[in-house]
């Protein structure tokens, strides 16, 4: 298995989005100010603790401000 496949392997991966974690996104974007739908669901995933890789942190660390312990590295 590659690095590809090893870091998949780590990832949280969500196939539905139930309601709490919407309301809980569209709150995390409202407050922040910034980012897109995606960049909201991708951080409220990562809650609480999680750990978010990018190559664009600037959106996600306004959203990442807003949640719990989520921590943004770019790549």
């Amino acid at each position: 298995m590659g690095r590809a496949g090893r870091l998949l392997k780590s990832c949280h991966v969500v196939t539905e989005l139930p309601q709490a974690l919407a309301r809980r996104c569209l709150r995390l974007r409202f407050e922040a100010r910034r980012g897109s739908a995606v960049d909201a669901v991708v951080i409220g995933v990562a809650e609480p603790d999680g750990v978010v890789l990018t190559s664009d942190p600037r959106d996600l660390a306004a959203l990442a401000d807003m949640a719990t312990g989520v921590t943004i590295r770019a790549l």
